[in-house]
């Protein structure tokens, strides 16, 4: 896929220093964006690249495919949807083992 920019350069995943979640927080401002609708943050980021793992690069758009909210209240709701939309692709690279 042809990128707006490097997935791994400063604008992207920082060189593969910054991942998922961390990628995606980057963009909002925590005191000024919200509230936050879902479709506004796809419009004006859905193209951009979000490194997953070393191997695995999405698009914003991609993701937010499995996000179940329309409107974000704030940061921390920002990053609970985002979180159960990664564990819902299964792009979240953590697993807790079951006992």
């Amino acid at each position: 896929m042809d990128w707006p920019h490097d997935p791994d350069g400063e604008e992207g995943s920082e060189g593969r220093r910054k991942y998922g979640h961390a990628v995606l927080a980057k963009k909002v401002d925590e005191d000024e964006d919200f509230p936050l609708t879902a479709e506004e943050y796809v419009e004006q980021y859905g193209d951009h690249p979000v490194r997953i793992d070393y191997e695995t690069v999405v698009s914003v758009a991609d993701i937010f495919e499995y996000v179940d909210q329309e409107e974000f209240e704030d940061f921390p709701d920002f990053h609970k949807s985002l979180g159960r939309a990664l564990r819902g692709a299964d792009w979240w690279p953590y697993r807790l083992e079951q006992a």
